[in-house]
């Protein structure tokens, strides 16, 4: 019943929707890795003969430049590339620590796993935002790593709530309390019977926690704590074109339109992709 329910969720008119989706997305990725031999201009060259021009008005700036004479085109590939770095690892890094620490709560159950617990509750009854920015601005300010870890750091919360609650559902299965009497190691039951019936939900959660983390990212940057010069992200990006926004609405509007369509296209994908793989979802 569950395969004909995710077929028909795969043959949906929705995959149309999702194809395009897909396709613009790995352009989008293309673009931001091959930026150096697509545009015409370094990322930090400055043309002080087109200083703060509009598209399509100053030689081969597609995109106009800043107030600096730096080409938009240019700086909005790099601010994707970052952005899809920090959002995919701080993604990897917040799924990998939930997953361990949901199922070694749940598999653990009694005082152990109640701890555990707990300790997420807390972290998760500060606000989020601000704890990223007191541990983003505690260390180097500006570094990449910093950033991805202070993100990816609180970002494990959800991740190890929805896998705590799936294994507390399979410790009590046959085949569980089979292993157990068999004397298997708990380490083995993990790895082979606790992690892969997860597997699903969680793969799916992860596709959604791209963007959200490359949103969290950008809002940071957006305050000032994010990237730094010489290094651009969208969400800086978006804080420099805001700044400008009346004069200069181009600086504005290519970096937030990017952004948008990069979360859209993450967004469409990642709940496709939780149809298909998680048996919760599909009716």
């Amino acid at each position: 019943m569950a395969g004909s329910i995710h077929a028909s969720a795969i043959e949906s008119p929705r995959r149309g929707a999702i194809a395009l989706a897909g396709v613009l997305l790995v352009l989008l990725c293309a673009l931001a890795l091959l930026a150096p031999w697509i545009s015409p201009h370094a990322t930090q060259a400055m043309d002080w003969s087109h200083v703060a021009t509009a598209p399509g008005v100053g030689d081969s700036h597609w995109w106009g430049t800043d107030r600096l004479g730096r080409d938009v085109f240019a700086r909005t590939l790099q601010g994707l590339r970052i952005s899809l770095l920090i959002g995919i690892a701080a993604a990897a890094v917040s799924v990998t620590i939930g997953v361990l620490w949901g199922a070694l709560a749940g598999y653990a159950g009694g005082r152990l796993g109640g701890a555990m617990m707990r300790l997420v509750d807390v972290l998760y009854a500060l606000p989020y935002v601000f704890f990223v920015i007191i541990l983003a601005t505690l260390f180097e300010r500006g570094s990449v790593l910093v950033l991805l870890l202070a993100i990816a750091s609180v970002g494990w919360l959800t991740t190890a709530r929805i896998v705590h609650g799936l294994t507390l559902a399979l410790r009590r299965r046959e085949f569980i309390e089979a292993a157990r009497a068999m004397g298997v190691p708990t380490r083995r039951i993990l790895w082979r019977h606790i992690l892969p019936n997860v597997a699903g939900p969680v793969i799916a959660y992860a596709t959604l926690a791209v963007p959200q983390m490359i949103l969290y990212e950008s809002f940071l940057s957006f305050l000032g704590l994010g990237v730094q010069e010489p290094l651009a992200s969208l969400g800086s990006l978006v804080s420099e074109g805001a700044r400008d926004m009346e004069t200069a609405p181009w600086l504005l509007l290519a970096p937030a339109g990017c952004l948008i369509l990069l979360t859209l296209l993450l967004n469409i994908l990642g709940d496709a992709l939780r149809d298909v793989l998680d048996p919760r979802t599909g009716a």
